[in-house]
């Protein structure tokens, strides 16, 4: 019998004209993996050319699969998440799973908004960025018995299963690259800290370096911006304003760094000349600019890559336990620091 909504085609019409089972393209659709590739063909032309579209709301009613994942990003303002959202979708594309994705401007209340949202439609796993979530959050993933994922920052000890970096460690490789190049006057700009545990464990490692200087750092040197190339520059402009400047200024990422470069500039002075500049992330772009930027690098491809594939694993049981995967991170030094000598 055909589907209203879908005028004469319905999968009894779909199955017929790839010439196979009825059972086979539901299993296309809900199970392509297990489909060969040649079927899979053959069903998604007949889908093609009939015109064929599911009805999600009667399946998710029967209990089959919805195929889509949620996935909650802070922010898609800027390329900071952009890489490990395209290799998240790209992961879990394979399993015939579509990515949704909602952001929270850095505002966990509007990310328990979005999370309910997405189980409102019935999404089948949901990712999100970091470990710093509301209870209510945590709460509703558990209440609701989904598979989600943690993307972005490592724990061991998490309550998801995550991959992603040790940003603690990033902090401290960003600031050990600038003392081991001779700099004991060090500048930090930051964005805000408070619901970011990428910002906050960076911070912390920085400063675990900077603390065994023999200068401790002016306050005027530690500045607070959002992720905004604009905002940094005012910032890093009134830092170096001062009377005393710094040698060397470390950023909390790549956006902040570039932000920082345009305030040398704008204050005349000259990078790595003048002032060195190093960031974390290693974003695209960040190594085509002229001068290329210093930072430490995230592989945010291989995060969302083993993400996307870990959350799939899970929503389709072919994985049960809790993975928490690190990967690795390391300095990429490129123009943007140079080596200081009688500080």
């Amino acid at each position: 019998m055909a589907d209203k909504n879908n005028g004469n085609a319905d999968i009894v019409a779909v199955a017929k004209a790839a010439k196979v089972s009825i059972s086979t393209v539901s299993r296309a659709y809900n199970h392509p993996e297990l489909v060969k590739p040649a079927t899979r063909k053959k069903i998604d032309a007949a889908v093609r050319r009939l015109g064929y579209i599911r009805n999600r709301a009667a399946q998710t009613i029967h209990g089959i699969r919805s195929g889509t994942i949620g996935l909650v990003v802070p922010t898609i303002d800027h390329a900071i998440f952009a890489e490990v959202i395209q290799a998240f979708s790209d992961a879990v594309e394979p399993y015939g799973f579509t990515l949704l994705v909602a952001s929270h401007g850095y505002d966990l209340e509007r990310e328990y908004g979005a999370l309910r949202k997405f189980l409102e439609h019935r999404v089948d796993g949901l990712a999100l960025i970091g470990l710093d979530h509301s209870a209510e959050s945590y709460n509703l993933i558990q209440r609701q018995d989904i598979p989600a994922i943690s993307i972005w920052n490592y724990d061991k000890t998490s309550i998801l299963p995550c991959v992603g970096a040790d940003n603690r460690h990033a902090g401290e490789l960003a600031a050990r690259h600038l003392v081991d190049l001779g700099h004991r006057d060090i500048g930090m700009v930051f964005p805000p800290t408070r619901d970011n545990d990428r910002a906050r464990d960076r911070q912390q490692g920085a400063m675990s370096v900077l603390a065994d200087l023999p200068r401790a750092t002016p306050k005027e040197w530690i500045v607070e911006t959002p992720y905004s190339i604009a905002d940094t520059k005012e910032a890093v402009t009134r830092m170096l304003s001062q009377p005393a400047l710094p040698t060397a200024i470390l950023c909390g990422n790549d956006v902040l760094a570039v932000g920082a470069i345009y305030a040398a500039m704008r204050c005349g002075l000259r990078v790595p000349d003048d002032i060195s500049i190093i960031g974390i992330g290693d974003f695209k772009g960040s190594r085509e600019m002229e001068p290329g930027l210093t930072t430490v690098r995230l592989p945010a491809r291989t995060i969302g890559e083993l993400a996307g594939k870990e959350l799939a694993r899970l929503v389709t049981k072919e994985s049960s336990e809790i993975q928490r995967t690190s990967c690795d991170i390391s300095v990429v030094a490129r123009k943007t620091c140079r080596r200081v000598t009688g500080v």
